[in-house]
C-alpha cells in the first residue's frame, strides 16, 4: 500500500449556476457564504489559540 492511497482526495467543489438564481436568492446566497467564512474565520482563531497554549505548555 502506498501513502498517497491513505491521503484523502480532494473533491472541487461545483460552483453554483449564478446565473439561474433571482436578485433575491442571490443576496441569501452571499449571506449563506459569509456565515461560512465567519464560521471558518472563528475556527482559525481556535485553532491559534490552542496552538499557542500548546507551544506555551512545551516550552516550560
Amino acid at each position: 500500500m502506498d501513502i498517497e492511497e491513505l491521503e484523502p482526495t480532494k473533491k472541487k467543489k461545483q460552483l453554483k449556476d449564478l446565473d439561474i438564481l433571482s436578485i433575491e436568492a442571490l443576496g441569501d446566497y452571499i449571506v449563506e457564504l459569509e456565515t461560512e467564512i465567519a464560521r471558518a474565520r472563528d475556527k482559525i482563531e481556535y485553532k491559534k489559540q490552542a496552538r499557542k497554549g500548546a507551544e506555551s505548555f512545551f516550552k516550560s
